[in-house]
């Protein structure tokens, strides 16, 4: 159970690490943050989400929870190098998008005294920086734990409870393995069709005559050049697999259109609205 008098530190405070600062701040938990960038960190200690805030890793010392909102490799990295200002007992968790290959290489390094429960927030928008931050995401958003056999049930319940605190919809658990295949769909081949959308024409006058399919489709195209290269890496062999199967439902599509197949593009509106209808309940 988190209570109000244990120090929470947040590596990393962009978007989400913003988010999860000011939720927990006005929920009453002690906050602190850290960043590389010195004006992340003032921003947040302006807007109060934070009580204090460094550049530098010393002030994650005695902390009970530890939030990495670090992109993969910076976060690996940031644990082999920072790990030994953890507290012993303390429990290490993050907001990673991709889940086997960090927790592989986490758990590979991690001091035993200190565990790692892996889970993601189902949450983001198509901007990035702590400006953007705001913890009223969560509230319609999933939230999924990732635990492994090697997790105790007090790490988990952490978890759980960080959740409910931040007002997620809904929490989940999923193992690494199926967690990387749903999110390999789920999320991260919508990111790859949003950006072929949009790269395949160029044609400024688009702007002047489109409408909200198109605007909706292609939201999150404005994305994190940064970031998301890395994730699809992480998770190459489960978005490839996803990509092959999108190509093959737009061949088939695609056949269907050549051949005058009305019933069959009929088929396949009327699955799709039936899939889509569970989605707005």
């Amino acid at each position: 159970m988190i209570t109000r008098d244990m120090k929470i530190t947040i590596a990393g405070l962009g978007l989400l690490g913003g988010s999860y600062a000011q939720g927990l701040s006005e929920a009453g938990y002690q906050v602190y943050g850290i960043d590389r960038d010195p004006d992340a960190v003032a921003y947040a200690l302006e807007k109060g989400w934070i009580k204090a805030g460094s550049t530098d890793p010393e002030i994650v010392r005695d902390s009970d929870i530890v939030i990495s909102a670090l992109y993969p490799q910076t976060f690996i990295q940031w644990v082999r190098d920072c790990q030994h200002l953890f507290a012993s007992g303390c429990i290490l968790t993050d907001v990673t998008g991709v889940k086997r290959n960090v927790i592989r290489e986490i758990n590979a390094v991690l001091r035993p005294d200190v565990e790692y429960i892996a889970a993601h927030p189902m949450a983001g928008r198509e901007f990035k920086g702590i400006r953007y931050a705001d913890s009223s995401l969560f509230r319609q958003a999933n939230y999924i734990i990732v635990p492994t056999p090697q997790n105790t049930a007090k790490a988990i319940d952490t978890a759980r409870n960080l959740a409910e605190i931040l007002q997620f919809r809904y929490i989940g658990e999923l193992s690494p393995e199926d967690h990387d295949r749903m999110i390999g769909f789920l999320s991260q081949l919508t990111h790859v069709i949003a950006v072929a959308l949009m790269n395949v024409t160029e044609n400024p006058d688009l702007v002047k005559y489109t409408g909200d399919s198109f605007r909706d489709l292609t939201r999150i195209a404005n994305i994190n050049a940064d970031l998301w290269p890395e994730l699809f890496l992480q998770n190459k062999d489960y978005l490839l697999k996803e990509i092959d199967l999108f190509v093959s439902e737009m061949n088939e599509f695609r056949a269907m259109l050549a051949e005058d197949n009305t019933e069959g593009m009929k088929e396949k509106m009327i699955i799709s609205a039936q899939r889509r209808k569970a989605f707005d309940k």
